[in-house]
């Protein structure tokens, strides 16, 4: 990381010191696996101190904040943010790791357009097989985006896009996806209607969109 980057910082507090290990940790195993993920510049018992992804006068935003911007835009560029979110998931486990919570809030897009990885407060692969954390990556990735992409009118072709993608990943984590699919059947008899409120609504969508009924 240059030092340009590292010249901003800030704090991470930690709910002990082994949370605080267990983060320096990730942080510095998928480092060195070439993810873009914040420097560790010191740690202790209160918590880390990271190095920003960005820079300074620059903001790093989110690939949650883009989509929200996007959603009066044409639908090409939701799908466009869609499909990056995919491909740096996809960057994440070909290098072998998985994330923690792979939603859109923590996936942001650095100066260099480089898409880099935030808040590693758990550690699926503790407790899970590599495979099932890698669909609990993309399962929270799609249940952040879902609803973005549907009020922007682009859920169909994120279907398209989706499936597509699905493809080219190990055989493994498509079934377990799939079975995921078809264990949350139920939610095609969520009502649709707004009153019922927007979680209802997401779950539904990130369903629909994983290839549940449209």
């Amino acid at each position: 990381m240059s030092s340009r980057r590292r010249h901003t910082r800030f704090p991470v507090r930690s709910r002990g010191l082994g949370d605080v290990y267990k983060r320096q940790r990730r942080l510095r195993a998928l480092a060195a696996r070439g993810l873009r993920v914040p420097q560790v510049l010191a740690e202790g018992a209160p918590g880390l101190l990271l190095a920003h992804l960005g820079l300074p006068g620059q903001d790093t935003p989110s690939l949650a904040v883009e989509m929200h911007a996007a959603v009066r835009a044409r639908p090409q560029a939701m799908l466009g943010l869609f499909h990056q979110g995919l491909d740096a998931l996809g960057t994440a486990h070909a290098a072998g790791a998985c994330l923690s919570q792979a939603f859109a809030r923590n996936l942001v897009r650095c100066p260099d357009g480089v898409i880099g990885y935030v808040d590693f407060e758990d550690d699926p692969a503790a407790v899970l097989a590599l495979p099932q954390c890698q669909a609990r990556d993309l399962l929270c990735y799609l249940h952040s985006t879902a609803l973005h992409l549907q009020e922007a009118g682009a859920l169909p072709a994120a279907r398209e896009v989706w499936a597509d993608w699905l493809e080219l990943q190990p055989t493994v984590v498509q079934a377990l996806l799939r079975t995921s699919v078809r264990q949350m059947r139920w939610l095609r008899r969520l009502p649709t209607d707004r009153r019922w409120g927007r979680d209802l609504q997401r779950a539904r969508a990130a369903w629909v969109l994983a290839g549940g009924e449209g």
